[in-house]
């Protein structure tokens, strides 16, 4: 097989974390991969803690930044020390097809709250072979009221305006919704997005796009990076996961404002990691996750919905502050009026090609 220089540095790298690879878990013990932050507080709260206590199964949380690589290595090494991966849908389907992930039997699923079946039940494209769809999330922007306080920033054309909103930007470092936020803020209409993407020439404008705040743009990987950048003054606006933001609002008392406009709604799954000699247990941990009551439960600590449509009907309040969750969810008539839904088909296809792109833009 032929690697380009990226994608062969990134699995080197991630070969030499095998040597370093936690030690052996006892038995009724699984490794549970996930984004880190208050996401990963939450998961353990609403997922791991009750698995725990209803199963017996021990569960090592660890975090990452998203990708194959790590898992391209364990098992193409035999080395499997992960189990259960909390996954971008794009890298489900991908994962997939290299053989990188147990398949998963939709019919083995819990049925929906009301009964329904699992296939009925999970919003569509929530659902792969090898990947059971748990939440829906967005990537918005938010700003710091405090710092922005004349004129405010409503739209994702805003983002990049830095006449009127001079500062930085805070940026994952990645060309996956980057692009799409280029676009649209160079004015391509949502649901021409990834048409336009898929010719050289949209390609080219949103490069273009991006390089007109690309000096002022500060890199983030791990999600818990722009409410922390947004707190210090660091940027006055940043690319965020919306449910980070929440937190920072509810419990730490930031006064920071989400723009919905132009948000990149995706979803994420869990996958399990081929090889595993933990593949009982593993199974058993994602059926529990994919229950409603457990999707429901997540919704309780932070605001990411659920994929099934039964488990709507259960969500609640925030369980420390009382907040009403539901007006807080990504995907509210209110908040996907304007709102992309990520295209995993078309990422999935073109991940490689971009990531190299973005890498040389990057060094330009």
């Amino acid at each position: 097989m032929k690697y380009s220089f990226p994608r062969l540095f990134a699995a080197l790298t991630a070969a030499l974390m095998l040597g370093f690879a936690s030690a052996p878990l006892p038995a009724q013990s699984i490794t549970v991969v996930s984004w880190g932050g208050s996401y990963a507080r939450a998961s353990e709260e609403a997922y791991h803690k009750p698995f725990t206590e209803e199963t017996g199964i021990e569960i090592r949380l660890e975090a990452y930044n998203g990708g194959l690589a790590q898992i391209r290595a364990q098992v193409e090494s035999g080395a499997v020390f992960w189990d259960v991966v909390d996954l971008e849908l794009a890298d489900a389907i991908r994962g997939c097809d290299e053989g990188l992930l147990e398949l998963i039997d939709f019919a083995d699923l819990p049925p929906g709250a009301d009964g329904s079946s699992p296939e009925e039940d999970y919003y569509p494209e929530t659902l792969s072979e090898c990947g059971a769809g748990t939440l829906f999330y967005s990537t918005v922007y938010a700003y710091n009221s405090d710092v922005i306080t004349g004129e405010k920033p409503e739209t994702i054309s805003d983002f990049f305006d830095l006449e009127r909103f001079p500062g930085r930007r805070g940026m994952r470092r990645s060309p996956q919704v980057n692009l799409e936020f280029a676009l649209m803020a160079d004015g391509v209409a949502i649901e021409d997005v990834y048409a336009v993407l898929d010719t050289e020439e949209g390609l080219a404008r949103a490069f273009r796009k991006l390089d007109t705040v690309k000096d002022q743009i500060v890199w983030w990987e791990a999600g818990a990076q722009p409410p922390q950048m947004l707190a210090d003054g660091e940027v006055v606006m940043s690319t965020a996961y919306n449910g980070r933001i929440f937190n920072a609002q509810v419990l730490e008392d930031q006064p920071f404002v989400i723009v919905w406009d132009g948000q990149v709604l995706d979803s994420g799954p869990m996958g399990i990691v081929a090889g595993t000699p933990r593949l009982a247990e593993a199974l058993e941990f994602v059926h529990f996750v994919a229950r409603p009551a457990s999707m429901a439960r997540i919704t309780r600590y932070i605001a990411y919905s659920p994929v099934r449509k039964s488990a709507e009907a259960l969500v609640s309040t925030h369980l420390e502050t009382g907040v009403e969750m539901r007006p807080h969810m990504p995907n509210t008539p209110e908040h996907t009026e304007r709102a992309l839904r990520n295209d995993w088909n078309w990422w999935s296809d073109n991940a490689d090609e971009m990531n190299e792109r973005f890498i040389v833009w990057l060094s330009q």
